[in-house]
């Protein structure tokens, strides 16, 4: 079971579905960015933020299942989009996956691009995980 402290500190603007600090014990497990690729490495959402975005978060749960992690153990989350628009097609797929009353802390960048030009969506955990 998860020892996470979620914090809004007093004086900082609420955040909308996102935690401003998150603190735990734990051991640190660091996700690298996930594209949407399935597991022969072909695009999954072509031109689709939102299938795209369920993709990806996919693809975080089996990076996380494979460190002894879970979204409940998700301290941060970074996401890297080429267009700031593809914002509520990527809440949708997170909220199907994180308890959106004490969410993790989050960072949202535009990007000129990601490593393909068919991804439309990139997104980096951290997590920490109970000892």
């Amino acid at each position: 079971m998860s020892q996470l402290t979620h914090l809004n500190p007093e004086g900082v603007a609420p955040g909308n579905g996102y935690s401003h600090v998150v603190t735990g014990p734990g051991r640190w497990v660091a996700i690298a960015g996930q594209v949407a690729l399935d597991a022969e490495g072909n695009l999954v959402g072509e031109g689709d933020a939102g299938a795209q975005a369920r993709q990806v978060f996919a693809n975080l749960e089996r990076c996380l299942t494979a460190a002894g992690a879970t979204f409940a153990d998700v301290v941060k989350l970074n996401f890297y989009v080429t267009d700031i628009a593809f914002l509520p097609a990527i809440r949708s797929a997170r909220d199907a996956h994180i308890d959106t009353t004490n969410p993790p802390a989050s960072t949202a960048v535009q990007v000129v691009a990601l490593f393909r030009p068919d991804a439309l969506i990139e997104i980096e955990a951290y997590a920490v995980v109970p000892d």
